[in-house]
């Protein structure tokens, strides 16, 4: 088996990217990139990464920082939950365990948005622990080479691969093992259209021999997406705006955006100012339309979600027309404030 992690290591020692957190052994910011990582192009993350690390160098800083501040910094990487998980953590962290990141596996695991991959990724690159790594990349490159036909989101096939990684792990270099085979998945194994000629693994990779590179790894479940209908009320009176802080159960918690009303399917525009609901919303107060934006497809994991600003200029008060929950603000103070992604894509198109 060391064959394996010797051979990825050469590799590794030969094409592996510069990256900021590749240089500290820092449990802190190695934590801090891993999440930022998830769901994250290295490209995007790495800006992300070093925002964070100036802003808070130590968990202390982080821990000790306002929520809005926090979210504002991550603002544009989206999956907000790994934002409000990473400061609560911070702050569990400062109080626990005084500040200092803890190095041990389990005492890593029952952190706030930890799972197995992220504290092994934390124990091995921090402290050198033995512990492998299994993210998506560590599926690719085992599903191919040893020909691992078990779905990789099923339990018994998170079971088979966790045992396999294990078993290759290079216990006397295991930084440097799980660091190898992440990038070799990531740079040679890619999920499309891999250069197996130039591939130091090509001689014993069972997808290649069998012609199934394009099939493995196997999933076998399929995302359900579902459609939803947003109509932003951009409220508007003497230089105001209304915002909304988003704090259901639902996307976006903690972040802000207009007043919505949402609805089962596109409404023109004569549809949805006749609609009971844009009645119940404006009652009887005065107010003309002044732009009705296009449609926005805004696309996530699960949903996918359409959305138009309806700019309304108020002639009463914004207090008379905006929801009890709203935060009136002047137009220029919007930047303030952490705002999803598709909020910010229609700002930036009106030159805001």
């Amino acid at each position: 088996m060391h064959t394996f992690s010797e051979k990825i290591i050469v590799w590794y020692n030969h094409h592996k990217r510069d990256l900021p957190w590749r240089d500290t052994k820092d449990a802190y910011h190695i934590w801090l990139s891993e999440i930022i990582l998830q769901q994250t192009r290295v490209e995007q993350g790495r800006s992300y990464y070093e925002k964070f690390v100036k802003r808070f160098p130590t968990v202390k800083k982080l821990a000790s920082a306002d929520t809005e501040e926090v979210m504002k910094l991550w603002q544009g990487l989206g999956y907000y939950s790994r934002a409000r998980n990473l400061h609560a953590t911070a702050r569990i962290i400062a109080d626990k365990y005084k500040g200092k990141f803890p190095t041990d596996y389990n005492q890593i695991l029952e952190l706030k948005g930890i799972g197995h991959y992220t504290a092994a990724a934390i124990a091995s690159f921090a402290c050198d622990l033995p512990h492998a790594v299994v993210d998506g990349n560590v599926y690719r490159v085992l599903s191919r080479v040893f020909g691992i036909q078990t779905p990789i989101d099923s339990t018994e096939g998170k079971k088979e691969f966790f045992a396999l990684a294990n078993q290759l792990l290079n216990k006397e270099k295991s930084a440097l093992h799980n660091q190898a085979i992440m990038e070799f998945g990531a740079m040679q194994c890619k999920p499309v259209s891999p250069d197996c000629k130039v591939c130091p693994l090509n001689h014993m990779c069972f997808a290649l021999e069998k012609e199934q590179v394009a099939e493995l790894p196997v999933k076998s479940k399929t995302t359900k997406v579902r459609n939803r209908y947003f109509n932003y009320i951009v409220l508007k009176h003497g230089g105001k705006t209304a915002i909304v802080k988003r704090n259901e159960k639902d996307i976006w918690k903690s972040l802000y955006d207009f007043p919505l009303i949402e609805t089962k399917k596109e409404w023109t525009e004569s549809q949805f100012l006749a609609s009971a609901e844009w009645k119940s919303f404006i009652k009887k107060n005065k107010y003309s339309v002044t732009s009705v934006s296009k449609t926005y497809k805004h696309v996530l994991s699960h949903q996918h979600i359409y959305a138009r600003f309806w700019e309304i200029k108020c002639i009463a008060s914004l207090k008379l027309v905006a929801p009890e929950i709203a935060v009136i603000i002047n137009e220029k103070e919007l930047d303030k404030y952490p705002i999803p992604r598709l909020i910010d894509l229609y700002l930036s198109s009106k030159g805001n």
